[in-house]
């Protein structure tokens, strides 16, 4: 099996590619750390995070 081909570098770790992958509900308490006190809203998605290298189109809220 081959790794699916990210649109852009890091993209394996952004918020819209985990939820994807369930990571919200396999790892909750994970995930909650991703979000807590988010500072950032991606523009494609709308999923917020604290940390701006956790979205695709960070911006700042």
């Amino acid at each position: 099996m081959t790794s699916p081909k990210m649109p852009h570098p890091g993209h394996n770790k952004h918020l819209c590619y985990l939820t994807n992958l369930h990571f919200h509900q396999s790892h909750w308490s994970e995930y909650k750390k991703l979000v807590e006190g988010a500072q950032y809203v991606c523009k494609l998605c709308g999923r917020s995070a604290a940390d701006k290298n956790r979205l695709c189109r960070p911006v700042k809220l």
